[in-house]
């Protein structure tokens, strides 16, 4: 039982890290330390993607499945949950760069209030 609570909140969790790693980006417009933080979580899920580092959270599902019989996930959470659920599987590199834009958007918005809270400040205002 404590294996599949455990397996289950793993789950929960990998979809709020993807939920934040895709528009985290937008809560630094309003806690602009957030900014930090939402950089070094892209970076790691980056990495997941494009060099193949291990995720925890996935393995901590895999040890789940595993104890409590069911399949593991070969390929990984987007790949098991996402790909040919949300989008279909040859849109993957699609939703690949729409997820980017919407980080590089938030970024964006983030840079400009930041820029425009600098000037504020110089302002004396």
């Amino acid at each position: 039982m404590t294996s599949l609570l455990l397996g289950h909140a793993a789950a929960a969790l990998h979809f709020g890290f993807l939920a934040f790693v895709v528009f985290g980006g937008f809560l630094s417009w309003r806690r602009p330390r957030v900014f930090w933080v939402h950089l070094a979580v892209a970076a790691y899920a980056l990495g997941i993607v494009i060099v193949d580092w291990p995720c925890f959270l996935t393995e901590i599902e895999n040890w789940s499945r595993a104890r409590t019989g069911r399949p593991v996930m070969e390929n990984g959470f987007i790949d098991f949950y996402l790909t040919g659920n949300l989008y279909p599987p040859e849109h993957l590199l699609t939703s690949r760069l729409v997820m980017a834009g919407i980080v590089a958007l938030s970024w964006a918005g983030a840079g400009r209030l930041a820029l425009r809270r600098r000037a504020v400040v110089r302002a004396g205002v």
